[in-house]
């Protein structure tokens, strides 16, 4: 009798440490939790980084960054960073109506652009209170997807080559780590260049 009382024993305390034990969390549960709440930046370690790679790929830099001329050629004067065209800088020197009655598009160093809808100039995509510096992220996100001048309801539709370019189609968190980015470049006092209506449109 004792012993199969002692026996009976042993197995309630033997289930209860397995109950006991099945209830807990195992530790190897632990990372992969931790890893599902930790923010995707396009597989980079932080937010900038993924803006910095999505701005280099989608070529920003081709139309907003200054030229300067070098031994093979233009190339992108890195000390003006996406600070848009230079606002004492003039637009190229071309016969606009001979340009626009032909359908034709001129570039002198891709952040000054003629054709039929007339001058329109890259933006400065600086923090510079000149730039984006007074942006808020929704602002931008607004411009971006909606082809809207400085991301205001009301303001002038943003122009070609801009309105044309396929960053339109990023997802909102894509646009978010752009701005991120950009709001980290140095400051370049430059009035963005307002556009100028085509030389044939009718008064």
């Amino acid at each position: 009798m004792r012993k199969s009382y002692f026996i009976s024993l042993m197995g309630l305390a033997f289930a209860a440490i397995c109950l006991y034990g099945c209830s807990e969390k195992k530790p190897a549960e632990l990372p992969a939790a931790e890893a599902m709440e930790k923010p995707n930046f396009g597989g980079y370690e932080t937010q900038v980084l993924w803006g910095e790679h999505l701005v280099t790929i989608a070529g920003c830099g081709d139309c907003h960054t200054p030229k300067k001329m070098t031994p093979m050629g233009p190339a992108d004067d890195s000390t003006l960073l996406l600070s848009g065209h230079p606002e004492n800088l003039p637009a190229p020197d071309v016969d606009r109506k001979q340009t626009e009655s032909k359908g034709l598009v001129v570039t002198a160093d891709f952040t000054a652009w003629i054709g039929p809808w007339g001058i329109t100039y890259s933006a400065n995509l600086t923090p510079d209170e000149t730039g984006i510096g007074n942006w808020t992220e929704e602002q931008f996100i607004y411009a971006i997807k909606n082809s809207i001048s400085k991301g205001l309801p009301g303001s002038r539709p943003l122009m070609p080559p801009m309105s044309m370019m396929p960053v339109k189609h990023m997802t909102v968190d894509e646009l978010k780590a752009v701005f991120a980015f950009l709001k980290t470049l140095k400051p370049i006092k430059n009035v963005s260049v307002q556009p100028t209506p085509p030389a044939l449109a009718r008064k």
